[in-house]
């Protein structure tokens, strides 16, 4: 008994869209991406460096910004199960030069290693142990990598009032992994 075209027609508009479906929920577990960033440095001063004249060969030097990064807390992301978890250190810290004025605080991520999904973003929160609440937390940015090191700029208040950062699913509104910071 021959098949209408109809029928044929729906047949394979349906494999094609099961197939698109189930690459956008499947494709994150095996899709890595990499980012290095290094260390942030301090913003840059509105105060012009000093120009000193070097009296032996008749030049000018400029001397070299001094810049110190300390960090304030640091968490190692956590297992939440065999889909969703993660590796390595998240740290909250300052870059500062020479002035005050050109303080950079940030939040790192130190050589990690994080299960992907569907449209990841991070989160602070005033609560440890991965709890997460959209009207108490505070958005970051989306995840930039799932692998490496990397940085987002953050408030000079935010160490005083978050405990952890999250790393939230928003597709599925799943936890992926969260790192509780204690002070260093």
């Amino acid at each position: 008994m021959p098949r209408s075209p109809a029928i044929r027609a729906a047949a394979i508009v349906s494999a094609v869209l099961l197939v698109v479906v189930g690459w956008y929920l499947g494709s994150p577990l095996f899709i890595r991406t990499t980012a290095n960033e290094p260390l942030p440095t301090a913003a840059a001063s509105s105060f012009a460096p000093a120009v000193t004249p070097d009296v032996r060969s008749g030049a000018t030097t400029t001397p070299s910004p001094t810049t110190q990064t300390s960090f304030s807390f640091r968490g190692q992301l956590q297992y939440v199960d065999a889909l969703h978890n993660g590796k390595g250190t998240v740290a909250m810290g300052v870059t500062s030069s020479c002035c005050p004025v050109g303080d950079r605080y940030f939040l790192r991520f130190e050589e990690v290693a994080i299960t992907n999904a569907p449209d990841v973003h991070v989160y602070l929160s005033p609560d440890r142990g991965g709890k997460w609440n959209d009207a108490t937390s505070k958005y970051v940015g989306a995840l930039k990598a799932t692998n490496g090191s990397f940085n987002y700029d953050v408030d000079p208040s935010d160490a005083a009032i978050y405990k952890s950062v999250i790393v939230w699913c928003r597709a599925f509104s799943v936890l992926v992994t969260w790192a509780d910071l204690d002070r260093v």
